[in-house]
Parts: structure tokens; sequence; C-alpha cells
């Protein structure tokens, strides 16, 4: 349900580096993304727009960074071959089509509909009701203390402006997960989140390490919940730098004076 600003706190990190060009969409159907004429939305429909967006760019591949449904979305674009390397943070996706994880968090997603509504009707005025703050931390951080009130500001306007919850819900419970994750052919790193209450380890990540045959890292973050970026971005931005500079071939220096 959220929108770009989720990397508010680690694209401009990667960018003051100075040797990365970001990119941060917001998906279809989400804040600020681009509007889907369809009234149902699934992966290879977000990955469609997203591909469209790096085409304006000119970005024929990119090193690709996915969170949550974002991560879903990143294998897509994998398998199209735009993926130069891919760090898949709490991926979604890792089930078949009768799998009882992908049932697991549908009725998660269905239970949190009174949140979703009350966000719809009262916007900033819910963050005033007892409790809120907490269950609104459930699916993203390891504790309530882990999202400023700007953060959880930001966070209803995404929910108010997300008809994709339900597009996508309804989709999932008729398609697959990620199929083809066998044919994965770049460098792909692996992030699990400790505090992960969306999409907890190990049920949902055992599909990824037993259909990515040549998956290359597999990294723990510990004390985080499902949306790492908000409790500790710089962590986050790290890991990207470090994986991405593990894979791109060195730049070489012109000699002064060399002949």
């Amino acid at each position: 349900m959220m929108s770009s600003y989720v990397w508010a706190d680690v694209a401009p990190r990667l960018a003051d580096t100075g040797r990365y060009e970001v990119f941060a969409p917001s998906m279809a159907g989400h804040n600020g993304g681009p509007r889907s004429r369809s009234w149902l939305l699934d992966t290879k429909t977000l990955a469609d727009h997203v591909e469209r967006q790096l085409d304006e760019l000119g970005w024929e591949t990119a090193h690709i960074v996915g969170n949550s449904l974002g991560g879903w979305v990143s294998f897509e674009l994998e398998r199209r071959g735009r993926a130069r390397t891919l760090t898949a943070i709490a991926p979604a996706g890792g089930w078949h089509r009768w799998s009882p994880v992908k049932y697991e968090i549908v009725g998660k997603f269905v239970a949190g509909l009174p949140v979703w509504l009350t966000a719809l009707v009262l916007r900033d005025r819910a963050l005033r009701l007892p409790g809120v703050k907490a269950a609104a931390s459930v699916p993203i951080s390891a504790t309530p203390a882990g999202l400023t009130e700007v953060q959880l500001q930001e966070i209803i306007d995404d929910v108010n402006h997300c008809p994709a919850y339900y597009q996508l819900l309804i989709k999932a419970l008729l398609l697959p997960g990620l199929m083809e994750l066998a044919d994965t052919t770049i460098p792909t790193h692996l992030v699990v989140c400790e505090r992960d209450r969306v999409l907890p380890h190990p049920r949902f990540t055992s599909h990824f390490r037993k259909h990515i045959p040549d998956i290359e890292k597999v990294t723990m973050l510990d004390g985080v919940g499902h949306i790492p970026m908000f409790e500790a971005p710089e962590r986050v931005t790290n890991l990207i730098i470090d994986w991405v500079d593990a894979h791109v071939p060195p730049v070489r220096q012109s000699q002064a004076g060399a002949s």
C-alpha cells in the first residue's frame, strides 16, 4: 500500500555517494503512481508500468532493489532482462498457486481492512485514536517507536490513495506467485527482516531459498520489521551499496602522461 515515500531516507543517501543515478517509482494503483485502466491489478501489470518508466529514463537495465510487493515486481523485471543485480528485501510472491502461505498473506490483508477503512474515513485524525500507532506499526516496523509522527502521516496519505489494495487481493487469490525463480541468472541478494510480521521467516523465504539454486547471499537484518527503510535507512543503504559495488566492474582510471 506504500508509495515511493518508503525510500525517502535511502534514495538520497545512495544518490549522495555521487556514484549512482537513483529512481524510486511509485507503482500503479499506489499514491503518486500511474493510473491503471484495469479494475484488477497483478504483478505483471505493475512491472509493465515500471518498465515503461525505465524506458522513459533511457535505462535498458538497472540494479534493482525491491521491498515486499516491490520485491515480487523486481523478480518480474529480472525475467524481462531489465536487472543487472537484484536486492530483494522481504519480497512477496514466495508461493505456488495453492500454497498455504499465499492464503495466509491474503488473510492478513483482509484482517487489516478495518484499519484501512479507519484511515480512509478519519485520515490524519485517526492518529488520535488510542492504539492506532501500535496497530499501524504491526505490518511496518518492529516497534511503534520505529515510526515517527511525520512518517505515520505520510503512511496514512498513502493508504488513502491506494486502490491497488483490493485490486491486488482479488488477483492474488486467483494467480500463483513466483514460479520461475530457477531461471534467475543475475546476482541475487535476499534480505530477511528479523521482526517481519507480514512475511515472517522462514515460512515466506523457504520458496526463494529452494528455487533460486545459485542465490549468492542471504542477509538477516536484525531488529527491524517488514519495511526496514523506516527503521534502519543507513543499514539498508549500506547493504545496497555493498552488493552493487561487488558486482560493478571497476572503472579504469586514465594514467597521466601515458603514451
